[in-house]
């Protein structure tokens, strides 16, 4: 497995590094927050990263997609992630789309993939429970048979961008004990579903999240997403692949606090000398700079591991999610350390990193979780 670009990756890491770097901004995060954004990011730039090809680059030629893979769609969202750009790539491309396309209908994919993949459509998948933490099985939403379809009663949490999805998939319980990986079905339910309640709610990375309510909602037997009661592996698989893309976004956001720190220690005079002269912070970036690429590494073999169908992806996942993890904390924490009494202050953007990391180290399981995955999953 090479651990480099290739020539055309190389090409699209520049052409959206330069498109962020113009229309998306930090700065945007900020007056986002500002202004108490409902939409909480722009959908006119999302509408221009669908044209740039961007939101349908993991997807199949056949809906509007560009048929390309993870390693691609990486380089991408690691440049997003330098600048923190709220877009629903996450929710709408990593979560929902994947799991109509791995496990979704004709009739779904044809009805929704060829939207979303032109930047009009948005989906969510509300699979997080109160109490769940990071037990994807964990599922006490319950389907109930009614006629010939079905009746959805339950609470989910953290459904990101839910309040503003065209449709949610829902992960409901047709049968088996609330923790069982067997007996879970994926659901297709429209925004505006009689019983479904969406409560808004902003974490404090400013991005957007939602409770949801469903009360009796009733959905038809086309509703089922893959096949009833084996919704686990599907849940499993579009969760591993999405968190691929969480750790390239990881990725970058590491390496612009670690490159906006190092600005500093360079500029920041003290004592008559650049405060990057001290031996002791030498040595503390140096350490930053080691995690950085180590998950660097981590996160272009499991891109090219979810591509090739590698055996070893699962494991591959929880290593990228953890050096992620690790790396984006130290890198924000040392951030706010080494700017000082003004890495505190909303004035500078470093608290916007250290915001985001937290939140990203607790999506899809933290660092000690996917260390404990990664040793289960080799047997020990």
């Amino acid at each position: 497995m090479q651990l480099v670009l290739t020539e055309e990756q190389e090409l699209l890491a520049k052409t959206a590094g330069d498109w962020v770097r113009e229309h998306s901004p930090v700065t945007r995060v900020r007056q986002l927050r500002d202004t108490n954004d409902p939409t909480g990011f722009s959908r006119p730039l999302w509408k221009q990263m669908a044209e740039l090809g961007w939101v349908g680059i993991v997807f199949p030629e056949q809906y509007g997609g560009a048929g390309m893979g993870y390693a691609d769609l990486a380089v991408v969202l690691e440049a997003l992630g330098r600048t923190l750009a709220p877009e629903p790539f996450l929710s709408t491309v990593l979560l929902g789309g994947q799991a109509l396309l791995v496990g979704g209908s004709d009739a779904q994919k044809k009805a929704w993939l060829p939207g979303l993949c032109e930047g009009g459509k948005l989906l969510a998948l509300a699979q997080q429970e109160p109490k769940s933490r990071h037990d994807l099985f964990r599922v006490a939403t319950r389907a109930r048979p009614d006629g010939t379809g079905f009746r959805l009663e339950g609470e989910k949490i953290q459904v990101l961008d839910a309040q503003v999805a065209d449709a949610l998939l829902v992960v409901a319980r047709s049968s088996g004990g609330e923790r069982d990986a067997a007996g879970l079905t994926l659901f297709l339910v429209p925004r505006d579903a009689a019983g479904l309640r969406v409560t808004p709610q902003t974490r404090i990375d400013h991005r957007n999240a939602a409770l949801v309510r469903l009360d009796g909602v009733r959905v038809g037997a086309d509703a089922v997403v893959g096949a009833i009661g084996q919704g686990g592996a599907l849940l499993q698989q579009v969760v591993d692949c999405a968190t691929v893309g969480l750790c390239a976004e990881m990725l970058g956001a590491t390496s612009q606090v670690f490159d906006d720190t190092l600005h500093y220690l360079k500029t920041r005079i003290q004592f008559g000398v650049p405060i990057g002269s001290f031996q002791a912070l030498k040595h503390r970036a140096a350490r930053v700079f080691m995690e950085i690429e180590l998950a660097r590494s981590a996160v272009m073999a499991v891109a090219r591991a979810a591509d090739a169908g590698d055996a070893d992806f699962e494991k591959l996942v929880s290593l990228a999610k953890a050096r992620c993890s690790d790396a984006f904390v130290l890198a924000a924490n040392e951030a706010v350390q080494m700017f000082g009494g003004v890495g505190m202050t909303d004035e500078y953007d470093v608290g916007f990193y250290l915001k985001r990391a937290r939140v990203a180290e607790m999506t899809f399981g933290d660092a000690a979780w996917h260390r404990e995955r990664y040793a289960r999953l080799g047997g020990y």
